[in-house]
């Protein structure tokens, strides 16, 4: 299965979460169009900016900097004092979206996340339309852009979110690296420091291609470890794994947007059944059972609504929820346009709590191996090498 990571980089975050809480409070000037900088205490001469505007920039005044020194650069600045519980605040909600996406997610900073996305979607252009979803959702959800980088290594993700700024998503996959990257100074390479700069360039390294040339024999003998590492930076292959935090998920749910409104149960069904695989997939993956089915609807008024069903057993069959959630549908369905389908599981708990007493052992054991029958093969040839009737496109986990 072909790994898939989303680096995801909030443009100018503090300032951009200053400037959104303070609209929300009803300020009307947005501090992201005029000359403005998020600093520390401006009545101690050792306060210093920590992040700025664009005009701000333009003005010469650099992050770091005294706030004094950025006053004589622009008399008319406007210092808004750091706020970490905002910051926090934003970080969370953040962090909450990308939990619909997937649930192998590495907070590297406040303001940056890693998305391991290789379980969740399909080749290469669905990745893009995800990307291109989770950016336009968190810019008319919270007010404020992103950068994504998308590629095939962790390392080749970030430095794609780091090309041009801001709103935008650029991809980097290994085969891409030397039409994308060689030609950037070896200083925009990621680890690559000050210290290190100087030193590269007496060995006439200047750029990212000249260091991925070098024999990394030379480098482990001038930098030892370290210049293996830039090494195999450089040549995109950096075997770091996402650290995402262990933890198992209280629910695990799919849902979809229509490609049109559907108007009949009949046309719900199969994109119902489609959800059920992909949620009984993941909870097989988590070693999980479920006791509780809900389905969710969006018409197209846009009116949300939901109705969930309990179970007198835990399961995590796919044939045992989709019959479950078959039943949930019929009686919430008020026979109105659905624009959004989607199923969640809840109530979970360890597979090895399992009451088999509450089962039809037999009936129960069969679709037991079938279901892991089917997740061997798509574990070993790919998710999508098995589909069943409805297949979906533009996947959105609620």
């Amino acid at each position: 299965m072909k790994t898939q990571i989303l680096h995801i980089d909030v443009n100018n975050a503090f300032l951009s979460w200053s400037a959104v809480e303070r609209i929300k409070i009803g300020e009307k000037i947005d501090l992201r169009t005029i000359p403005s900088v998020i600093g520390g205490d401006e009545k101690q001469r050792k306060g210093v900016i920590l992040a700025k505007s664009n005009i701000a920039k333009q003005f010469g005044i650099k992050t770091g900097e005294p706030i004094y020194q950025a006053r004589k650069k622009c008399p008319s600045i406007v210092v808004v004092p750091a706020d970490h519980n905002i910051y926090k605040k934003y970080s969370d909600n953040l962090y909450k979206l990308f939990c619909e996406y997937t649930d192998k997610i590495e907070r590297y900073s406040i303001d940056e996340c890693f998305l391991d996305m290789t379980e969740f979607v399909k080749p290469k252009e669905d990745i893009i339309k995800i990307a291109i979803q989770i950016k336009e959702r968190i810019k008319k959800k919270f007010g404020f852009t992103v950068n994504i980088g998308i590629s095939d290594d962790k390392i080749l993700a970030k430095m794609a979110s780091d090309f041009e700024k801001p709103d935008k998503i650029h991809t980097l996959f290994k085969n891409e690296i030397k039409e994308k990257m060689w030609h950037l100074p070896v200083s925009d390479l990621f680890m690559v420091g000050n210290r290190s700069i100087n030193k590269l360039e007496r060995l006439g390294i200047r750029t990212i291609g000249d260091l991925a040339k070098t024999d990394e024999r030379i480098l482990m003998k001038s930098f030892g470890k370290y210049g293996y590492m830039i090494w195999k930076y450089a040549n995109g292959d950096s075997d770091e794994k996402i650290n995402y935090e262990v933890s198992k998920p209280k629910g695990i749910g799919n849902s979809i947007t229509l490609p049109y409104d559907y108007a009949t149960l009949n046309e719900l069904y199969p994109v119902l059944l489609t959800l059920t695989e992909q949620v009984t997939y993941r909870l097989r993956k988590e070693n999980m059972l479920a006791t509780v089915v809900n389905v969710q609807l969006k018409n197209s008024e846009f009116e949300v609504y939901s109705h969930q069903k309990k179970l007198n057993y835990r399961t995590d069959s796919s044939k045992e929820i989709e019959s479950t959630a078959k039943k949930v549908l019929n009686e919430l369905y008020k026979g109105d346009k659905i624009r959004l389908i989607g199923i969640r599981v809840e109530g979970l708990c360890e597979k090895n709590d399992m009451q088999l007493s509450f089962f039809d052992k037999s009936e129960n054991n069969k679709n037991n191996k079938i279901d892991k029958a089917v997740d061997s093969i798509k574990d070993k040839y790919g998710y999508n090498i098995i589909k069943k009737a409805g297949e979906i496109h533009n996947q959105n986990k609620y």
